[in-house]
């Protein structure tokens, strides 16, 4: 589901020095004067929780791809091109995501959309973004239905839209590279299995599942929580009772932290291993038992070892920023970038304005891009998925997430 930001990137897409005019416009465009001519007005849409119990991540988000435009503007990435970017707050409502697709597309000025950050509010937004034309590029939906069809699990790919991508890598890739660590790194041979009903995290405890039972591993349980509930004492009895050595949770930290807490208190020193939603200090904090100990996986590598996100990292906190660039920072934006890089090829191949039809061309042109971002390099497959299929295991280690290996997993 879910870190980074500025680059001075030397490797960012180099198409050359784009000879674009000052002046580029299209019919109905706000400009503004910059002193060197008039700009073109482009929105970047965000649309990502804002506020509620994982607002953390969302504000990441936000703030993210609001440095990549800052970035740019200031670069001069595209020249004749102003950035701006519109955020929108869907609380992790699919119907709200809905909503906010909606408004964004009635911007005429939206040529791309970062976001969001649930699958099951993708799943809400990916029809009206395709009916437009508008791009959008998710830095945290895993779920592989989004981009490979519904059949995907059948060996059956089909892309749905061709105006959904996203940098975060799949489940599939997510969930087998969980079951292959708790298996043979931990050594963790009878797995209790908990999800939250939702898309995502149904999705990641089945993919998980099916790897676990294929290296050998018993799944001696399972059992649903419901999302804004407290009080999981029961599924924390069953796994004390189930003899488990190991508790696998697909779903977000609110819930994966209290179920953590929960199961702890009732004696069962087992580990609780879940996916990118849980990895999150609010996740720790939501526990008033120790929870050393318990492990996740989260998408790309630690974003403050990767020499490419030195720069991003520095103007995030040189930015005065609220909020941390939380665990989907760096591919926010990258997600953005790649928008930005796009906007730049459709006005390079129109004589330096963007064409009537950019949203289009915006769409067609992602589909190339291939740069060095802050998360690695950024490119798109022939189902909008990235390229970039490295991952990272963590553990909680004198109260706090600690990275204990990272691989690129080849299926």
């Amino acid at each position: 589901m879910r870190h980074r930001s500025l680059l001075v990137l030397t490797t960012v897409i180099t198409t050359g020095a784009l000879t674009l005019t000052a002046c580029g416009s299209r019919d109905g465009g706000d400009s503004k004067d910059n002193g060197g001519g008039k700009k073109t007005t482009v929105v970047i849409g965000v649309d990502a929780p804002l506020t509620g119990s994982l607002s953390a991540l969302g504000q990441g988000i936000k703030n993210s791809v609001d440095l990549a435009a800052k970035t740019a503007n200031k670069n001069n990435e595209v020249p004749g091109i102003e950035f701006k970017v519109e955020a929108l707050d869907d609380q992790a409502v699919p119907a709200s995501g809905q909503a906010n697709a909606t408004k964004l597309v009635g911007n005429k000025d939206v040529l791309g959309v970062v976001g969001p950050l649930n699958s099951g509010v993708a799943q809400q937004m990916q029809g009206v973004f395709a009916s437009a034309n508008l791009a959008q590029v998710s830095p945290a939906n895993t779920n592989p239905a989004l981009s490979q069809g519904d059949n995907w699990g059948k060996g059956e790919f089909k892309r749905g839209f061709k105006t959904y991508f996203r940098t975060a890598a799949t489940d599939v890739v997510q969930g087998k590279f969980a079951a292959q660590y708790l298996f043979k790194d931990a050594g963790k041979k009878k797995v209790f299995i908990v999800d939250d009903k939702q898309t995502y995290g149904a999705g990641l405890a089945a993919i998980f599942a099916e790897e676990f039972k294929k290296l050998g591993g018993e799944v001696v349980g399972t059992d649903h929580v419901t999302v804004k509930e407290t009080d999981f004492s029961s599924t924390a009895d069953k796994v004390k009772t189930s003899g488990a050595d190991s508790v696998y949770f697909g779903g977000q930290y609110p819930e994966g932290g209290l179920l953590a807490d929960q199961i702890k208190k009732t004696g069962a020193n087992v580990p609780l291993m879940g996916g990118d939603g849980i990895q999150d200090p609010a996740f720790i904090s939501a526990s008033g038992e120790a929870n050393e100990g318990d492990l996740a996986t989260s998408i790309g590598y630690p974003v403050e070892k990767l020499d490419t996100a030195k720069k991003f990292i520095e103007d995030y906190k040189a930015e005065g920023y609220k909020d941390p660039y939380a665990a989907y920072g760096g591919y926010s934006y990258d997600a953005g970038w790649a928008v930005i890089q796009a906007v730049k090829a459709a006005v390079a191949a129109n004589s330096g304005k963007l064409p009537t039809d950019a949203r289009a061309k915006v769409v067609e042109a992602l589909g190339k891009v291939s740069f060095e971002g802050v998360t690695g390099k950024v490119a798109f497959d022939e189902y909008g998925d990235t390229t970039n299929k490295q991952l990272t295991v963590y553990k909680v280690e004198g109260g706090k997430w600690v990275d204990v290996k990272s691989d690129t997993f080849n299926q």
